[in-house]
Order: C-alpha cells, then structure tokens, then sequence
C-alpha cells in the first residue's frame, strides 16, 4: 500500500492494484448489466402503477356509462309501462254497453267504476311501502298478473251475457258479482304498475337539473294511455253494422287486448324497472336530516336492538350493498379479489346500509304523516280529483243525456262521442302535464339560496297548481250553468279540455312538490298516501252522479235526459274544487312561514 498523511483524504491509484491481474471482464459486463436491469425494473414498476391508475380510472368510467345507460333504460321502461298503465281511463268508452248489452242499471255501471276505483287507490300505501323497501320490479310484476286475471275475467263475463237477475231469458250470463272481481284486479294492477314506473323515475332523478321533466314525462304518458288505447278500441277493435259501418267497440275483443297488451309490458317493466346509486339517495336523506336538525347522530349510530331486524336484502341494495344495477357476475369477482377481512368489513357495512335505510324510511314516513301541510295538500287533493275522477267515469252517460230525443243521427250526437271525449282529456292531460313539469323546473326556486343571488326569474311550483285548479272549477262551471252546456251540447268539448288541462297538471305537480318538500328517498310511500284520497272523492262523486241520474230518469228504460241528470252533481262538483283551491293557499301560507322551498 502506499503510504499517506493522515490529513489526506484516502484514495485508491492504480498502484495499488497487480497490473498483470486478469480483467474480469464478465464481472464488469455483469455489473453494467445489473445496473441496467436496475433501472428497467424500477421504470417497469413505475410503468406498472401508471397502467393499474389507468385501469381503474377505466374501470371507473365503464361502471359509470353502464350505470347510465341502466338509468336511461329503466327511464324508457317506465315510460312504456305508463303509456299503457292507464286503460281504465277509457271506462267510458264501453261503460254504456253495460247498460245496453249487460242490462246493468245505472248503480250496476257506477258499482263498476266504483270498484276499479278503490281497488286502485286504496292499496297504494302498501304498494307504495313495498316499492321503497323491495324495489320496483316485483311490483311490476304483480301488475302482471293482475291485469291478464281482470281482463280476461271481464272479457268473458261481459261475453256470456246478461245476468240472471238482469234478464228473463233462461239462458243468462255470470253473476254480476264476477264483474266486480275483474275490475278489483283492473284497478290493483293499474296503481302497480304505475307506482313501480312513477317511483323509478323519481329516485333516479331525484337530484337531477330538470327531475321535474323527467318526473312529468311517465305521469304524463299514464294519462294519454287512455286516448290511444280508446282510439284502437274505436277504431280497429269495432263491431259492424249489418250494413257494413264501422259500429261501437267490440268490448270482449277490447279486453282480451288490453290484457294481452299489459301482461306483456308488466313483464318489461319486471325486467327493466330498475334504480340506480340508490345508496347515495340514502347518504343524501340522512345529511338533510341532519342539516335541519332532525336527526341526532347518537340516535341511529348507538347500537341498540332493533325490533323489526332489517331483512338480509332490501331494494336494489343487494348483499353487494350497492344501489346500482351491477351485474352479479362483476360483485362476484369483486368479492373473489378480496381478502377475508376485507370481506368481513364489507358485509359488515352493507348491514349497517341496509339498517340505515330502513330507519330513514321509517322516520321520513312519521315525519310525512305528521307534517299538517301534507294533510292539507291530500285534502285538496281529495276535493279536486275526486270530481275529475268521476267526471271521467261518467261522461258516457252524460253525451246521451245532452242528445235530444228527436235526434235521428246517432252516429254524430251533439256532445261528440265518447271516444272523443276520452282523447280530448287524454291529449290536454299529457300537454299539461309536460308543460307544469318544465315549467316547474325552468322556474322553481332553488333549494339553496344561490350566492352570490341569481338575477333569473323564478316562481313556486303553486303558482302553476292553483291555476290549474281553477281551470277545473271552470269546467264544472260549465256544466253547472242550465243556459251553457245543457242548451249547447258541443259546449261539453269545452268542459272536456278543461278538466284534462287541470286534472292532468293536478296530478303532475302534486308528486313534484311531495318530492321536493319531503324527498325522493320515500317517495312512494309518501305519494301512496296522498294517491290514496282520490278514492274516497271518485266514489262518493259517483255515488252522487247516480243518485241524481236515477231520480231524473224515466221509470220506462231507465235512460235520462236534459239538465236535471247532471246539473245538482256540477254544481257539488265545483264547489268541491273551489274548497280544494282555498285548502291548498293555505298550505302554500304556512309553507312561506317555514321558509320551505316549493
């Protein structure tokens, strides 16, 4: 070694190496090549991290896309189950073959109505509980069935005949009892139906720019259902004459296709209807409860026991946890790449979702009866469709009363026919609808305050309801004054636009506004409450229709003519639509006093 100072920094030269030593020059070429491999292996890792960053960032964006599209197709299924959900708004298209064909009385045809009509409103709580808590497709599917049992039982009731108690033929029909069956299961499945499709469309837009629209788009299909339905009964399913016109509806032909028709579609919606992120909806109702105070945080996270254990699955939330519509097979590969803790922690948190779901829905519930609004909101309710409902119900019966006896061309009674009528109500229903809904999202206020405030223009959702109301006062006005319709028939077209322009905007922005006030996380059990009032008003309407018609009809046939059949019921009718007007100023009143946002 060479000799150095201690002051020096040490170094090695080249003497202290043998210069006749062999060069390893593999052990060089080696070392190079190690440093080299070196480097590649760490720009391979790097490169590794990019590419699993890349991968989940596209994974990410295909779960979004499928749960889009998902959403887009549940949307398109629910506006198909709508489109044909509405077939017992064409009533009275061949509620007057009742009494013609079947030999019913008067009762008999508004028993009838009756019927279809509580049988569709009563159960829309319970159907409504079901749908926030299973999902919308078993309800879909129920719907299914009871429609094909209701339609076919009326398609062949109404073929065998009149009833023995109806006719003095030995030979007579089914029991008028078997009609009123066919029609409990008519109504069941129309409020099914329409309760999955309406509910589906409300949770997967409840945070939406314009969930107004897109909430106003089934309601609106469900009301013109009746017209196209009416139209193919009128128009292709008829009876002809004996010199070959084109006559009435072919009733039993009209029902096997309405059941045909609706079983098919109920199968669709069972397969389609289907809600998506389901799971951010309920994060999105708890934070709201505790934004306002409602909800204390010990409440629902101190573990007690619970008396009614949540079930093992609810809603769309399946064990996956996951509101969206993911196919099996992708949780099943998810799950399979996780560790059993991991696991273990998951099911844990789909049981504490699942928990939290149900005490949200519970408390909304108490939260929506309790609230005296909402009472006054269903009370108006009540008052205003219960007129419409049976106004629909019965013009069949109204047209004859407007056609002279001395009229000879009854292929082109004054009033219209009621096939008209029908798509009348149906066409200005579906555009009211369309347009309270737009309308409604264009210009409702906010629900937070915008900062810095915003310049444009903006009106609450009762600005356009209490117009709306009044234009169905207007309609039973019309008839309720003996020098308007009852001396100029054609008039009742008039009354008839009405009553679609204002019952149909009724109907829209009522569940918009359940929606807004009290959210979309319980919206079905929310709007099944209030769907439920029409029922009381349709029957007790009915019942006064008939009672009226009754007494003025000439004891002979039965059949009734001029003012007297409708007038007393016109007038009942208007005053409850006025109280239903007064009712819900008064809603709107306290809701400024609240500072809620409607």
């Amino acid at each position: 070694m060479a000799p150095s100072s201690p002051a020096s920094i040490p170094r090695i030269t080249a003497l202290d190496f043998d210069a006749n030593r062999r060069h390893r020059r593999h052990s060089r070429e080696s070392g190079r090549h190690s440093r080299e491999s070196g480097r590649r292996t760490f720009g391979d890792e790097d490169f590794d991290f990019m590419g699993e960053v890349a991968q989940e960032i596209i994974e990410r964006d295909r779960r979004k896309m499928r749960r889009e599209v998902v959403r887009v197709l549940s949307f398109v299924c629910a506006v198909l189950c709508c489109l044909c959900a509405g077939s017992i708004t064409s009533f009275s298209l061949y509620g007057a073959r009742f009494l013609t064909d079947l030999h019913y009385t008067q009762y008999r045809v508004n028993a009838v109505s009756i019927v279809a009509e509580l049988a569709m409103y009563l159960p829309v709580p319970l159907y409504g509980y079901l749908c926030d808590r299973y999902s919308p497709p078993p309800l879909a599917l129920l719907s299914t069935f009871l429609f094909g049992f209701g339609y076919l039982l009326a398609a062949y009731t109404y073929k065998s005949g009149p009833p023995a108690d109806a006719t003095r033929d030995t030979q007579h029909g089914w029991p008028f009892s078997v009609m009123i069956l066919a029609f409990i299961g008519i109504g069941s499945g129309t409020s099914c139906m329409y309760l999955s499709a309406v509910a589906t469309c409300a949770k997967n837009f409840a945070t939406a720019k314009y969930r107004g629209f897109m909430l106003a788009v089934p309601i609106a299909a469900f009301g013109l259902s009746g017209m196209w339905e009416s139209q193919v009964g009128a128009h292709l399913l008829y009876q002809k004459l004996p010199d070959g016109r084109k006559g009435e509806v072919d009733v039993f032909k009209y029902f096997v296709f309405l059941a045909g028709t609706l079983v098919g579609v109920g199968l669709l919606g069972t397969l389609g209807l289907r809600i998506v992120d389901e799971e951010e909806l309920i994060e999105h109702g708890v934070e709201n409860l505790e934004r306002s105070g409602l909800l204390d945080e010990s409440e629902f996270f101190r573990e007690s026991p619970d008396p009614t254990p949540a079930p093992r699955t609810y809603g769309t939330i399946g064990e996956s946890g996951s509101g969206t519509a993911t196919p099996s097979d992708d949780n099943f590969s998810e799950d399979f790449d996780l560790s059993e803790s991991q696991l273990l922690k998951k099911r844990e948190q789909e049981g504490r979702l699942r928990k939290k779901k149900w005490w949200l829905l519970n408390h909304a519930t108490h939260a929506f009866l309790t609230d005296h609004t909402m009472w006054l909101l269903a009370a108006g309710f009540l008052l205003l469709t219960g007129p419409g409902e049976a106004y629909i119900n019965n013009l069949g019966t109204i047209i004859p009363t407007l056609t002279p006896e001395n009229y000879f061309d009854l292929t082109s009674p004054p009033a219209g026919h009621a096939s008209t009528h029908v798509s009348i109500i149906a066409l200005a229903s579906t555009i009211a609808r369309l347009f309270t809904g737009t309308l409604s999202d264009l210009f409702a206020p906010p629900s937070v305050p915008d900062n810095p405030p915003s310049t444009r223009v903006s009106f609450s959702r009762l600005v356009l309801l209490l117009p709306s109301a009044f234009l169905l006062f207007l309609a039973f006005v019309n008839l309720a004054l003996p020098f308007f319709t009852a001396q100029h028939p054609s008039l009742f077209l008039l009354s008839s636009t009405l009553v679609g322009l204002g019952y149909g905007a009724s109907f829209s922005l009522v569940p918009i506004i359940i929606s807004v006030v009290w959210g979309a996380e319980n919206f079905a059990t929310n709007w099944g409450v209030v769907a439920l009032m029409p029922a009381g008003g349709a029957a007790a309407w009915s019942i006064v229709y008939s009672v009226a018609y009754s007494r003025a009809a000439d004891g002979e046939d039965g059949e009734c003519r001029g003012y007297a059949c409708f007038g007393t019921w016109a007038i009942g009718c208007s005053a409850s639509v006025a109280v239903a007007i007064v009712l819900w100023s008064f809603a709107w009143k306290l809701w400024k006093q609240r500072n809620v946002v409607v």
